[in-house]
């Protein structure tokens, strides 16, 4: 997927068709393992998250989205319930190497949140790790804040894993930060 050329034909649509939660959890292997060497244990994790969703989740407080660009899947995004009333958790946000750049991490976090919101969702947390730099990003620009971060080793390697929340009484809008 070239970045130049004619105009990028960009749908973001829930993960609700054959194919889309399988896609979430190899796209999750592979680029992970391409781009940080995260072995199967990753994979794991997320064949976990996507295996409870598609198994439990209840359709009116928790959803996934597809974004696909020109009739192809090029990232995704979770929002499941928390372990508490009110809260919720944004879960394995990816968008595949060949479609960053389009904004789709953005828009995927967008409506995330307006779901969330929706939802009656008070705050959206999630749990990330410090290398993943333009997720990060991502998230400061929605309002999420470092609630705290620790030293852990998993995937095969030494990582600062990092949890952010998000009030969402806190900007009523929605309007990013």
């Amino acid at each position: 997927m070239s970045r130049r050329g004619p105009q990028r034909h960009i749908v973001v649509r829930r993960a609700d068709r054959p194919g889309d939660l399988g896609w979430v959890v190899m796209a999750h292997g592979e680029i992970y393992d391409q781009q940080f060497g995260w072995n199967t244990d990753f994979e794991v994790l997320v064949a976990k998250i996507v295996a409870d969703y598609g198994t439990k989740h209840d359709p009116a407080t928790e959803a996934a989205w597809i974004a696909e660009v020109d009739g192809e899947r090029a990232g995704c995004v979770f929002l499941v319930a928390g372990d508490q009333p009110g809260v919720a958790k944004l879960r394995i946000l990816l968008v595949t190497p060949a479609a960053r750049g389009l904004g789709l991490g953005a828009r995927l976090v967008e409506e995330c949140l307006a779901f969330a919101r929706e939802a009656g969702y008070r705050q959206v947390t999630l749990w990330t790790n410090d290398v993943l730099v333009s997720a990060r990003k991502i998230y400061e620009h929605f309002g999420f804040t470092l609630t705290d971060q620790a030293p852990h080793h998993s995937f095969g390697h030494d990582l600062v894993g990092q949890n952010w929340s998000l009030d969402l009484q806190d900007d009523p809008a929605g309007e990013p930060r």
